[in-house]
């Protein structure tokens, strides 16, 4: 359950800091439903962190714990150049995800260690934006002020792990539908933002784009974490899914065999090097859109071997394409042609 005390650390964590003049021990059980003596464990834990929390008065039932106004003032002493760079790019790839909720935070927070770095660190940060660059993956174009808003409130739902309601398009019947839902976690992925949560009418988890909720609502109902998501949420998918992973064996010929050798495409692959250039990947993914669009994007390049029904639907899907493109050649030719 390491995941349960994490968020109800940080939910202790921001809580604290949100109280100005201290918050007991009492108030924070009661605001995350646990014991007094688990709260004084992850207060504990929270200093052994790091964090600046400390207590003022002298009994237990009036003692009152605060964050330091200036937790981490003295973290840029130690930073070095490539601290900075780090920084700086990690800003830049968040800031290229649309909707993300904390990219304005952590544009807020870089540029106050900006105006704390000395000369040197300030004009080696202003060369960084010719040296380097983030680009965001194919998503819905700059963040809406209703997105923003609805993954903020998203985020501190997961946080307080509220049931919230909500209208979805859903894109695979390409119709709206209204959802209950238990968010778990929002994750960035692809280029865009998704909420994973446990969907109680279909007894399973399932992942939401942001930029697919139409309406949301955050009831004051509660639920508890009975089910852990792992923390490498995706990893048996090339893409955004779910699924089992199962054997994929594909070969590239020699002239596309140079731009996939080189790249790590999932973290289960093997390559195998062939005769006359040629490329054999081997993959434990599950077979899902994400897999099939990687390898329709190398067209003529790639060769499915196993499994039989994976090559089976690219057969099927590029007939379908050589149709489309030949109905429509048939159409614009001229006449007497």
């Amino acid at each position: 359950m390491r995941n349960a005390e994490v968020i109800r650390q940080w939910q202790i964590l921001r809580e604290i800091e949100s109280r100005r003049t201290g918050v007991t021990i009492h108030e924070l059980s009661r605001n995350t439903g646990v014991s007094t003596r688990t709260i004084r464990r992850d207060l504990q834990a929270l200093q052994e962190a790091g964090f600046s929390v400390f207590d003022e008065g002298e009994e237990n039932e009036t003692k009152k714990w605060r964050l330091e106004a200036q937790p981490f003032r003295a973290l840029q002493d130690g930073l070095s150049v490539s601290d900075v760079a780090a920084l700086y790019l990690s800003r830049a790839l968040v800031e290229a995800l649309p909707g993300w909720p904390l990219a304005a935070e952590l544009r807020a927070a870089f540029e106050k260690i900006e105006r704390s770095l000395n000369d040197r660190m300030r004009e080696f940060l202003e060369t960084l934006p010719q040296v380097l660059s983030a680009k965001g993956g194919p998503g819905s174009g700059p963040a809406r002020g209703a997105t923003i808003d609805i993954t903020r409130r998203l985020l501190d739902a997961t946080r307080g792990r509220q049931v919230v309601t909500m209208r979805y398009f859903s894109a695979s019947t390409n119709r709206a539908k209204n959802y209950e839902v238990q968010p778990y976690r929002l994750a960035l992925a692809s280029g865009g933002v998704y909420l994973v949560g446990w969907v109680p009418a279909y007894e399973q988890f399932r992942t939401f784009l942001i930029d697919r909720v139409e309406r949301l609502t955050v009831t004051q109902e509660t639920f508890r974490r009975s089910r852990e998501l792992p923390n490498n949420l995706f990893g048996q998918s090339m893409g955004v899914f779910w699924g089992e992973p199962e054997a994929v064996e594909v070969e590239f010929d020699a002239k596309t065999a140079p731009f996939v050798r080189g790249r790590v495409w999932h973290e289960s692959q093997t390559l195998e090097e062939l005769p006359d250039g040629r490329l054999k990947v081997m993959l434990n993914v599950s077979n899902d859109w994400a897999l099939r669009s990687w390898l329709l994007g190398f067209g003529a390049g790639v060769h499915v071997i196993t499994p039989v029904a994976l090559a089976q639907s690219l057969r099927e899907e590029l007939q379908n394409a050589l149709r489309q493109y030949g109905a429509q050649t048939t159409a614009t030719r001229p006449s007497g042609a």
